[in-house]
């Protein structure tokens, strides 16, 4: 296979048109999203847009494992210890500045596209990788797909639009989801509007197929979307999907982060005794997670209940960038990824123990209005 960052190719339609594929190219690290992988797709992306002749857009991941298993976070590690002092304050962050900028940029690009994107979620879609998938406007998902936002082991916080998006889904849900990166399957998608179809995974080269035999009509939006729906519902079979996690316990998730105080929901999450595998699996990455990203998580679903989209996302790079130069994310990424040693030494004992200074201290603008580098979004 090639070693490009991203493989583009072209579907010829049966009308004329044309299906540009996208497929992120690198399997061995679960298609993590790089820099170079964010600024190629971004150009073709834009190119697409204004191209007459292409339809609808697909994108997938190399691989039988993974979609996108979430941001080149290896690469912020190396950025944060190679570029600066990596002792608190005063760490180099322009690498953070451009991959954040450039990733989040890419994912508001997607929301706000004009043409159909299709996103095969197949395999592991998290953190960067929902990123790209959230934002889509027909996002399918497969016996196979395994969905989360993991950011608070690694001392990050569930950024790429979520802050906006957690924030519609059943009251509660996207607090919990965040506190402890529990995994979802493709029902718990469909059910939380995180997906819109599903689509066994052996069918994935007949839909293709479909789409190319379509018919776009005239090329307006609603034709390239009619013709992008017809061939779907031709494939999507909900009886193959697995048993949904989250719904038969929403009434207890909600009880258990029901409060105003993010240090009462982890206490109530962490006590919870319900014997399920599920929600046993939740507490346990929670009681190992950074508390410093438990505040975060909580604080930013906040300040986004009622923002806009971009809103939210000039928000997140703002924090984003503060936690490279701040926060626990270098010290998360090493113990999980770098020395694996799977012993992160936070800089928090506990949720409890984190003190509104230091929170206050990742709010505090990096930049002007004026000068903020998504400023012109929305």
């Amino acid at each position: 296979m090639t070693d490009l960052a991203v493989i583009f190719d072209e579907l010829s339609t049966s009308d004329g048109g044309r299906v540009g594929v996208a497929t992120l190219n690198a399997p061995k690290s679960l298609n993590a999203l790089s820099l170079d992988m964010a600024r190629q797709l971004a150009a073709k992306l834009d190119a697409w847009a204004v191209d007459r002749s292409i339809v609808a857009v697909w994108l997938e991941g190399a691989g039988e494992k993974a979609f996108c298993a979430g941001g080149d976070i290896v690469a912020l590690y190396r950025s944060m210890t190679e570029e600066g002092d990596n002792r608190g304050s005063g760490r180099d962050s322009l690498f953070a500045e451009t991959y954040f900028t450039t990733e989040y940029r890419l994912d508001y690009r997607i929301h706000t596209y004009p043409k159909p994107i299709l996103v095969w979620g197949d395999g592991i879609v998290m953190g960067g990788g929902l990123g790209l998938m959230a934002g889509a406007s027909h996002r399918i998902v497969t016996e196979t797909s395994r969905i989360a936002m993991p950011e608070i082991s690694i001392g990050l916080y569930p950024d790429i639009g979520a802050s906006w998006f957690l924030n519609r889904m059943p009251r509660g849900v996207g607090a919990y989801l965040g506190l402890t990166g529990a995994q979802l399957n493709a029902r718990d998608a469909l059910d939380l509007g995180m997906a819109d179809h599903f689509v066994p995974r052996e069918r994935r080269t007949a839909l293709l197929d479909a789409l190319a035999g379509a018919d776009y009509g005239k090329r307006s939006a609603q034709e390239l979307r009619a013709g992008v729906s017809s061939a779907l519902a031709a494939f999507e079979d909900r009886s193959h999907a697995p048993s949904g996690q989250v719904w038969s316990h929403l009434d207890h998730l909600q009880r258990l982060v029901g409060t105003a105080d993010v240090t009462q929901a982890v206490e109530a999450i962490l006590a919870d005794d319900r014997d399920d595998a599920w929600l046993r699996a939740n507490r346990e990455r929670l009681a190992v997670g950074s508390p410093l990203s438990a505040h975060l998580v909580w604080r930013m679903l906040e300040r986004h209940r009622h923002t806009s989209l971009a809103e939210a996302f000039r928000d997140e790079l703002n924090l984003s960038v503060q936690c490279c130069r701040e926060g626990d994310i270098a010290e998360g990424v090493r113990a999980l990824l770098i020395d694996k040693d799977k012993n992160p030494r936070w800089r928090h004992a506990d949720v409890a123990s984190v003190p509104e200074a230091d929170l206050q201290a990742m709010m505090v603008p990096l930049w002007r209005d004026d000068e903020h580098p998504l400023r012109d979004l929305g």
